[in-house]
Formats: structure tokens, sequence, C-alpha cells
């Protein structure tokens, strides 16, 4: 009597993928690349505003993926939220790089017919830049996830390792200092 063939799984899920991954199994990664790619584009080019530097930053997220297989764990949260850590720590990083605080200036096309509307459209969007800018990590992790990428609170907390409680209040204290740097300006 033969055994039975080892069953393949034909869609089997991300940690089952990251967990061969992290084996060193490059075709398991191949497959997480495909799903979730195009997602870690999107998330990237909310924060840089760049489709260029937003596939850089999609594959570098996913190159770091693979180097930190191992240390991914499916009981922290799910991987397309580590994934979007990643994608957008490093977004936030290149920003910081690219354009200080003190030295942003948004590139606007000016569609008004109006220049002053238009001036000061650009000078309330760099406010808006700066203020953000200036905001702790966490806050703008949190700002960017609820409303670049439409995440519930519960979400955006198992990605965070926080409750989805301590969201909502980071959600209010990012705005609160918006407002206020808004306010200043």
């Amino acid at each position: 009597m033969s055994a039975d063939p080892p069953t393949h799984d034909p869609d089997p899920s991300d940690a089952a993928l990251m967990a061969r991954a992290a084996a060193g199994d490059r075709a398991a990664f191949e497959v997480l690349a495909t799903r979730h790619l195009l997602a870690l584009h999107r998330a990237a080019r909310r924060v840089v505003g760049d489709a260029a530097e937003a596939e850089d930053l999609a594959q570098e997220a996913m190159l770091r993926a693979w180097q930190l297989a191992a240390r991914f764990d499916p009981a922290r949260g799910s991987l397309r939220a580590w994934l979007h850590r990643i994608v957008t720590n490093l977004a936030i990083d290149r920003l910081r790089r690219a354009r200080p605080a003190a030295e942003i200036t948004p590139e606007l096309a000016d569609t008004t017919p109006d220049p002053e509307t238009a001036l000061r459209q650009r000078r309330r969007r760099a406010a808006l830049l700066t203020a953000v800018l200036r905001l702790p990590a966490r806050q703008r992790r949190v700002l960017a996830l609820t409303y670049a990428e439409g995440w519930p609170s519960a979400a955006i907390g198992l990605s965070l390792g926080i409750s989805a409680r301590a969201v909502e209040g980071l959600l209010r204290r990012a705005r609160l200092a918006l407002r206020e740097g808004l306010r200043a300006h």
C-alpha cells in the first residue's frame, strides 16, 4: 500500500508563506510579494507623493521583510499590517531626509485662475505638511493608516501593538496638534 502524496495548499495563508520564507523558501516569498507589493506601493505613494519613489520604497520594504522574515510573529498581527508598518516607516524616513521641515515647499500646479487663492492654498498645504512632519512618529503612522489607508482602529492597534482605544487617543492628540499647528500658522 502506497502513501498518499502530500497535499499542496493552492492558497496558503500569509503566515504559512512567511514561515516558509523564514526558512529560505524564495518561491513562498515571491507569492507574498505578488500579494502585497501593489498595496505597499499605494501606501508609500500616499506618504511621499511620487510614484517612482513609492515603487523603490515598496521594493525596499519587501527586501526588509525577506531579511527579517524570521522576526515576523503572526500572533502580534497580520503580515499586511507588519509590511505596512515597514513601508510607512521607510517612507517617513525618506521624507525626513529629503525634505527637512524648514525647507518644505510642496509642488502644486496652479489650477485656479485667482493667484491669491492659489497662494493661500499652497501656504495652507505647506503648513499642514510641516505640522504633520512635526508630529511624533506614532501619531503620523496612525494618521496615515486611518486616513490614507482607511484602516479601522482595531487593525491599527494590532499593527502597532496597542489597543484600539490607544489608537483613538493618538488620533485625537494628532488632530489637536495639527489644529494648533495650523492655528499658529
